[in-house]
């Protein structure tokens, strides 16, 4: 169909040079993550949704980069949560739930309890033929393998339980199944009545790698959880999405909404996604064998783009919550003017994955239990 509205691409702002040097040293990095921590709680994590989830688990990698303690305001933040009455109705609530996994204090393993029986036994949960996690009826997210998929991963590790670790496994590989274009290599964000809709949406994407990549660094941990063949086949897929995101990155490391350029939204920047890809895209280099160098220094690339956006202690250019759009201009005007918790978060996760790969350890440490959680 003809008439492309290229009004909102004429108009997107330049882009930014990304950071160099020293900005990109330790000490810069711990700085910069502490101002993006510092302004989050400033502003506030009022909800138990999505959002939230995703930036606690960026402070929680970041203390695990820095080598620092579970992160006493996270545990403050879920024992209060803990406390409280909850309303649970969608599979967007489960994403603090890692981070109550990942506390393991009983408070928080009580919550983490509550989550999953809402997920076992609601009518609210439901599913594609393929038995993909619908983020609503007759529709697949990627969304839904970062914000229900890890909690459910976490929490058979932190049980012990190999059925709940190969459920995160089979849903990163139901979505990817409906989602991953097998021309582009690339992930859509998301299917309408069964039909995957061809926005390649950077968030999408970086919600699949960030998922990928959680899933593979919990196989090496816990390799008898895990069903080998469904890791070789996430390694597999992953590899080739990250490669075809190298390949059509531009030189200053943040892609457009849509991340082929579509011309609708080429040189509309959103940085959340290319701060998600590029912690994904350095964390992947420990756990997928013969990763090639091209991905890793994209994901330089990616941090040092997406971090050259904060202003004091804020990700800017970050686009709103998105619902799936079925067409492609949808995304392009989708507003990217106010501090969003899941640039927060994502940028956190950037930060940690820098720090982990300049120090050359890994940036994900055993969840912590019992007496090691109260240190």
């Amino acid at each position: 169909m003809a008439g492309r509205d290229l009004t909102s691409s004429r108009f997107a702002a330049p882009p930014l040079p990304p950071l160099t040097g020293e900005a990109l040293n330790d000490d810069a990095l711990r700085t910069l993550g502490r101002q993006i921590e510092d302004k989050t709680w400033r502003d506030g994590l009022p909800d138990f949704f999505w959002g939230e989830g995703v930036c606690l688990l960026g402070m929680i990698r970041f203390a695990e980069a820095t080598h620092d303690p579970f992160p006493p305001r996270v545990r403050e933040w879920l024992d209060e949560r803990a406390r409280g009455d909850l309303v649970i109705d969608h599979v967007n609530h489960l994403a603090a739930g890692t981070a109550a996994v990942l506390d393991g204090t009983p408070s928080s393993s009580a919550l983490a309890e509550r989550l999953l029986a809402w997920l076992q036994t609601s009518s609210e949960v439901t599913y594609a033929a393929n038995g993909a996690i619908e983020h609503w009826p007759d529709g697949v997210w990627a969304d839904s393998v970062f914000m229900g998929g890890l909690f459910v991963g976490h929490l058979g590790e932190a049980r012990g339980d190999a059925s709940l670790v190969r459920e995160l496994g089979r849903q990163w590989l139901a979505h990817a199944e409906i989602l991953q274009d097998e021309g582009t290599r690339l992930f859509v964000h998301g299917s309408h009545a069964g039909r995957p809709i061809r926005c390649f949406w950077g968030r999408a994407n970086a919600w699949m790698a960030l998922g990928a990549v959680e899933f593979l660094e919990l196989a090496e941990r816990r390799p008898d959880l895990v069903d080998q063949h469904a890791v070789e086949d996430v390694r597999t897929r992953l590899a080739r999405q990250l490669e075809a995101l190298a390949a059509c990155q531009p030189d200053h490391g943040v892609w457009s909404v849509l991340v082929d350029d579509q011309p609708e939204n080429a040189g509309i920047l959103e940085t959340s996604a290319a701060a998600g890809l590029g912690a994904a895209m350095l964390r992947a280099s420990r756990v997928i064998p013969g990763l090639p160098d091209a991905v890793v220094a994209a994901g330089w690339r990616a941090v040092a783009g997406a971090l050259a956006y904060v202003e004091d202690g804020t990700l800017t250019r970050v686009s709103a919550g998105t619902v799936l759009q079925l067409v492609p201009f949808g995304y392009s005007v989708i507003r990217d003017d106010r501090p969003q918790l899941w640039g927060q978060g994502l940028a956190l996760h950037a930060v940690a994955a820098a720090l982990a790969a300049r120090q050359d350890t890994p940036a994900t440490l055993t969840p912590r239990h019992s007496s090691e959680a109260r240190r």
